[in-house]
């Protein structure tokens, strides 16, 4: 029966995990085919990886691709293969990767970890990080696995019930537990570790940061024989005289911030401890401020002067005042066999001898944490992202040393991401860190950075920006490293939500420099999410009239600057096929601004383009073109049209085709007929000269085809199709296909078969039905005698 059990559910392939990715995510996957392309960057995530990913990214919100569907049973949840939908089997250690995954992004949870029930795939080694959201019932899951390692940290539960949910080989053959940040403290607030010792065959436990106490440890050093690495960091151990228990066969021993401890207790228990490999007895130096609390503190200068640890390799004295040169030498002097040493917020890491190669003296066997150069600060990053005081410290002095950097260093980024990550609620962190990451991303050395490095740079960002919303030198950080062009184009991340706060930050302070660093993101953003969330940037009455005031104030003072330009753009692209943000635009006055624009910068070309493009989306509305139907605006208008540079005169023709295009009745204005104007637009257009570069961009094609519609008047659908054409012929690999898949194909054939149409609009047409045929996605005219 079991080998017909298997034999009906496959093991998922590897082409079948790209395919649930794939459906997942193309598009990612496809940017990430890209990326691999470019030689200069630094060596691509492995493709396992990037469907992991992708998997856990979508888990369940594609429900169609990626289902969470009835188990075998109907009595629980499963996965359905996305080639033939078939029931999978996952291989265990595929489904460890995929539970650590997604634990990392903070979405475990009861429903989740059901996924991976015993009959689906086989857990050895499972992490589950912030595990906060998780139950009994979830946990109970894991009863059918054998599992060897396992980490739950962050649990709500308490570590009791997290060992009650375990099956009985796991309880009889576990040899690692990590329940840091989780509890021991039951509903009636009694700690209970007595669960502990059914894990006969532990060898490894961490129970940092809990209420694990001297009780616990008399429990695991007593019931737990195999008992090797013990981590008791921030607990609320005070003796540990229990561990003489363990003289013999305890190898590794972390007792960070551990600061109740009788002293003469720890002097004499840890110097029994004979086989240790590790031994961490940091401490962070600004825990206890006051002098009149140093009798709390635990000192090691005893202990370092006699300590004989002949297999020692790995020591941590960080922030211990009463390390000296002269006892650390002392020390190092009998240990030769020490390979790492942790000086952090200690003096003595600035001893040549820990860090000057060419001192005599130098130990180049010793790998160091510490401030005293480079290494000793990159190998503290990468030992202590759990340690905001040290994570804090070390980016200090990190930020001093980037100021230099002239090329990438992308294993610097690489160390500063977790701690970042690992702390998102802590200032001073997120201010060094923003501050360091923008040193190493900008200019020359973003362009030879992987996007998933920068994606991860750009995400963590906006985490600092949501968390600290009003100070400003933080939010002025992040600015700094999100206005890049690098970032803005060819990195993939949640665009809306920058643009989002982005705009948030704009409003939040008036400073120049941040002003300016606002709407050029916005800018570029707002031209690349979609019209739905554009609405929801621009139809904000806040966000409008921040916009309007800075265009506001530089027309007082006569000043276009790169300030204004963007603005500009910000608006135009925000305002880009969102009736809503048009209507917000004209309800805060924007059209009367923009006039006074228009009077008070004549001749400059790419202000009047910025306005005109923005108002061609208000024309582009039918409901809202009465608005701009002021005798002032439209012998501007006029005047516009006949401006020698192009683009201007594009748009002002645009705007004048759409006000037209709704005939004689609606046509309100008497300082001309609809006529004349109509007369001169088709003037003007057959005069254009075809422009070498691409004018304009557009999302679709829908603005134009009521205009093809214009039978009475030739002259709207004249612009029309020179408008077409011009962007199929400049950009045909983007527009060709949106052309067919948007219908306008057909439309532009019935106009040229019409016999009604005019012979100059007849003859753009087989223009770009020409250009479908050679340069689209394979379009055959149906009858067309070209």
């Amino acid at each position: 029966m079991i080998g017909m059990e298997y034999e009906r559910r496959r093991i998922v392939s590897a082409r079948e995990l790209v395919s649930m990715s794939a459906n997942a995510d193309s598009a990612r996957l496809e940017e990430f085919a890209a990326e691999k392309l470019d030689s200069r960057l630094d060596t691509a995530p492995a493709l396992q990886e990037c469907c992991i990913a992708s998997i856990c990214q979508h888990l369940l919100c594609d429900v169609k691709r990626i289902r969470v569907c009835d188990g075998p049973d109907g009595d629980g949840l499963g996965w359905r293969s996305s080639l033939d939908g078939g029931e999978m089997y996952i291989p265990g250690e595929l489904g460890d990767r995929l539970l650590e995954k997604l634990g990392d992004a903070g979405t475990i949870c009861d429903r989740i970890l059901a996924l991976f029930d015993a009959r689906v795939t086989n857990l050895r080694h499972v992490r589950l990080r912030n595990a906060c959201r998780l139950t009994t019932k979830g946990l109970r899951t894991l009863r059918d696995h054998k599992i060897s390692e396992l980490e739950a940290t962050g649990l709500t539960v308490t570590v009791n019930d997290l060992i009650g949910c375990q099956g009985e080989w796991t309880l009889q053959n576990l040899h690692s537990l990590n329940v840091s940040h989780s509890t021991f403290v039951n509903s009636s607030k009694f700690c209970v570790v007595v669960s502990l010792h059914r894990l006969r065959n532990l060898q490894s436990l961490n129970v940092s940061y809990t209420e694990f106490n001297k009780h616990g440890l008399e429990i695991v050093a007593e019931d737990l024989p195999l008992l090797e690495n013990l981590d008791v960091s921030c607990t609320k151990v005070n003796d540990i005289s229990p561990l003489r228990k363990c003289r013999l066969r305890l190898r590794s021993l972390t007792m960070y911030n551990l600061q109740n401890c009788n002293y003469n207790t720890v002097i004499s228990v840890v110097l029994e401890l004979a086989e240790l490999r590790h031994l961490d007895l940091s401490v962070d130096l600004d825990r206890i401020p006051l002098r009149m609390l140093e009798p709390l503190r635990f000192h090691v200068a005893g202990l370092l002067q006699h300590a004989n640890w002949r297999h020692l390799v790995s020591l941590d004295v960080s922030g211990k005042e009463d390390v000296t040169s002269d006892n650390m030498n002392v020390f190092l002097d009998h240990h030769p066999m020490l390979r790492f040493l942790g000086l952090v917020q200690t003096n003595v890491c600035e001893d040549e001898s820990f860090w000057n190669r060419w001192q005599e003296s130098f130990r180049g066997s010793l790998l160091v944490t510490g401030n005293g150069n480079e290494a000793q600060i990159v190998e503290a990053l990468k030992r202590y992202p759990n340690r905001p005081l040290y994570i804090q410290k070390s980016l200090y002095h990190l930020f001093r040393l980037t100021q230099a950097y002239a090329e990438p260093r992308v294993d610097i980024i690489k160390l500063i991401l977790p701690g970042m990550q690992a702390h998102p609620k802590q200032l001073s962190i997120q201010m060094a860190a923003t501050a360091c990451l923008y040193n190493l991303s900008k200019g020359e050395m973003g362009q030879k950075i992987h996007p998933k490095w920068l994606r991860q740079i750009v995400e963590l960002t906006m985490v600092a920006m949501e968390n600290f919303p009003t100070h400003l030198q933080l939010q002025k950080n992040t600015l700094l490293t999100l206005c890049s062009d690098r970032i803005l184009q060819e990195v993939s991340f949640d665009k809306y939500k920058c643009a989002r706060l982005v705009m948030d930050c704009l409003c939040a302070f008036d400073d120049s420099s941040m002003n300016r660093m606002c709407v050029a993101i916005c800018s570029v953003l707002a031209a690349k999410i979609s019209t739905q969330e554009t609405s929801q940037l621009g139809a904000k009455p806040v966000y409008m009239k921040k916009l309007l005031s800075i265009v506001k104030a530089k027309v007082e003072e006569g000043v276009v600057d790169i300030t204004m330009k963007f603005t500009l753009s910000a608006l135009w692209n925000l305002t880009d096929e969102s009736p809503e943000t048009c209507n917000v635009f004209l309800d805060e006055e924007g059209l009367y601004l923009f006039l006074d624009v228009l009077e008070r910068f004549p001749e400059d070309s790419a202000v009047e383009t910025k306005v005109l493009g923005l108002v061609n989306n208000i024309a582009e509305v039918k409901q809202l073109r009465a608005s701009l139907m002021i005798d002032k605006f439209i012998m501007l208008l006029r005047c516009l049209l006949r401006s020698n540079h192009i683009d201007v005169s594009y748009f002002a023709a645009g705007i004048i085709a759409h006000l037209a295009s709704d005939g004689n009745e609606a046509w309100r204005l008497e300082s001309i007929s609809r006529q004349d104007i109509l007369c001169e637009l088709s003037q003007v257009v057959c005069e254009w000269k075809t422009p070498e570069g691409e004018m304009v961009a557009y999302r679709s094609f829908n603005p134009f085809f009521p205009l093809l519609s214009c039978q009475d008047s030739y002259e709207v659908q004249l612009w029309a199709v020179w408008a077409m054409q011009h962007v199929c012929n400049r950009n045909h690999i983007r527009y060709c296909p949106m052309l067919i898949a948007e219908g306008g194909v057909e439309l532009l054939h019935n106009l040229y078969e019409s016999a009604c149409t005019h012979e100059q609009v007849r003859s753009i047409c087989k223009c770009i039905l020409t250009i479908l045929e050679e340069k689209g996605p394979f379009y055959v005219m149906k009858d067309a005698n070209l």
